[in-house]
């Protein structure tokens, strides 16, 4: 239940913007119709219509991903709550203005966002942010917690450039599927990597002592 409401915003997202430029004549009709009032000019056109009509689902979803989260009394993530101010401020503007810009840079201010608050935490308030969240499932090393704290920092980096990049280099529906699976294969890749490098420093448990046999002297 926790992993589909993880990925239901951007299922909501792939699936609506699919949907909506296959079916353009339609998509154009249910937006004009129901969120024209939400954007300037309130006129949506036909090449407009797939990226509103997914940014509101998305926007939709995030949502429904907090209300789920609250009911079920599920601690949320600080992650969640960067997430959830992006899409409605970017996602917001999306609407607005009809124009897919402001939501393609949703995903590099998520990456930029985490990089500077691991940086900042680490050089300003000298505390490992990783190591805080992490530290209480595993055990390691002062240095390894140093290390993957400046990995996740280039990571984090790197993605949002990444995304910039595919953003204002392909076609926007390519921008769309690297975002929904191209990111995704992206963290899965890097958080096996991850796992491979702590594996090597991880403390192995100490087993239990097996009792003394019986003395069976008569």
């Amino acid at each position: 239940m926790k992993l589909l409401l993880d990925f239901l915003p951007l299922l909501l997202f792939f699936g609506v913007y699919m949907l909506a430029g296959r079916n353009v004549e339609w998509a154009t009709g249910i937006a004009n119709q129901y969120f024209s009032g939400f954007v300037s000019g309130g006129v949506i056109r036909a090449e407009e219509a797939p990226a509103l009509l997914a940014t509101i689902a998305v926007i939709g979803g995030t949502l429904i991903q907090l209300a789920a989260l609250k009911l079920m009394r599920r601690k949320i993530d600080m992650m969640l709550w960067i997430t959830l101010a992006l899409v409605v401020v970017l996602g917001g503007a999306t609407v607005w203005f009809h124009n897919p810009t402001f939501i393609k840079w949703k995903p590099s201010g998520y990456f930029w966002a985490m990089a500077v608050g691991l940086w900042l935490s680490r050089v300003v308030f000298k505390k490992n942010l990783l190591r805080t969240l992490m530290g209480g499932e595993i055990e390691l090393p002062d240095f390894v917690w140093q290390r993957l704290n400046i990995i996740w920092v280039a990571f984090f980096s790197f993605m949002g450039f990444l995304n910039i990049y595919v953003a204002y280099s392909y076609p926007e529906s390519t921008w769309v599927t690297f975002k929904v699976f191209g990111i995704t294969v992206c963290m899965f890749v890097f958080m096996a990597a991850q796992v491979i490098f702590i594996s090597r420093y991880l403390k192995d448990e100490p087993k239990p002592a097996e009792p003394a046999p019986a003395d069976k002297t008569p």
